[in-house]
């Protein structure tokens, strides 16, 4: 009991991956995709490159959950930190090397957090599931649908998942994207989504409620995308493209909390935050208290080793 009330008091950079160091096998595994090329290619605000770092700096200054005994500290203990990516330059062989790296651990089970970012993050995430063959469900917490065209035969950061929905390996099995604001959103967009077995959600629909019952349709295996745009500008300032109107913080955070505890989620990235406009810190503290949520939702739901929560 006392290592335990020890660990707790320690903050995450402390307590990540101390199991994992010491020989055990990771639960669930941290890397970041330090990349804004798909967000030039879409005219947006570059500088989401900076994002993985400035979210893994918040987050490692957290504390673990004192409500949740020690299934938490347990659970970021097992956690892995890859550290970020190194890149290429070449976007779609950057994007092949995060599901290359991101495969074996989903062919395994084991939980993989993405730290995007620009939103191409999200394409790089879901080639980890082609590459291993494996059917996935995908669900998008944003603003936009981003279905749209590539450009000039390239993708960008409001493509991906229409380059998952059309990917030649066919594992691409549904979409969801929930947060949807009316003003930013083509109909030619929702006939793409409805085509492929795709639904959405608008934001002024989303509720506690709905996000439960998001979770609660989700198929196995799923891969969720956050992309901080989602929430309000007034909460959220730094990312690359600003929503006014969009969802709180709370819901934020409960999506985030539903993902760790979902027995369908396999994977998740959070995607857009930009610190090149954040202010004091506030948008990459958030991002960082979704990952803090989501491990600690899925410790609590009984972890990824499907030991029971104490």
């Amino acid at each position: 009991m006392g290592q335990c009330v020890t660990k707790m008091s320690e903050r995450l950079g402390a307590v990540i991956g101390t199991a994992v160091r010491a020989g055990a096998a990771p639960r669930a595994v941290i890397v970041g995709f330090p990349c804004d090329e798909g967000v030039r290619r879409n005219g947006g605000r570059v500088g989401a490159a900076r994002a993985p770092g400035a979210i893994r700096e918040a987050l490692y200054r957290m504390l673990p959950d004192p409500r949740s005994g020690d299934t938490h500290v347990e659970l970021l203990a097992h956690t892995l930190d890859l550290g970020d990516m190194p890149l290429s330059g070449e976007l779609e062989v950057d994007q092949l090397c995060l599901g290359a790296i991101l495969a074996p651990y989903i062919e395994h089970d084991v939980l993989a957090i993405v730290l995007g970012g620009g939103h191409e993050t999200a394409y790089g995430h879901f080639l980890a599931y082609a590459a291993v063959g494996r059917a996935v469900t995908l669900l998008n917490w944003d603003a936009h649908t981003d279905v749209r065209e590539l450009r000039d035969g390239e993708g960008h950061s409001g493509s991906p998942f229409r380059q998952a929905l059309s990917h030649v390996s066919g594992v691409a099995r549904g979409y969801t994207v929930a947060g949807l604001q009316a003003h930013q959103v083509s109909p030619g967009a929702l006939e793409f989504i409805s085509s492929h077995d795709g639904d959405w959600v608008w934001r002024e629909d989303v509720s506690p409620a709905t996000v439960d019952g998001v979770y609660a349709a989700l198929t196995a295996p799923a891969l969720v995308s956050f992309d901080m745009d989602v929430v309000d500008q007034s909460e959220a300032p730094g990312v690359s493209a600003p929503a006014v109107g969009g969802i709180s913080a709370d819901l934020w955070l409960r999506a985030a909390d539903q993902a760790g505890r979902c027995p369908a989620v396999r994977s998740v990235d959070i995607v857009e935050v930009n610190p090149a406009f954040d202010l004091d810190g506030r948008t990459a503290r958030l991002a960082a208290l979704a990952v803090w949520a989501i491990l600690r939702g899925r410790a609590l739901s009984g972890g990824v080793d499907g030991s029971a929560a104490r």
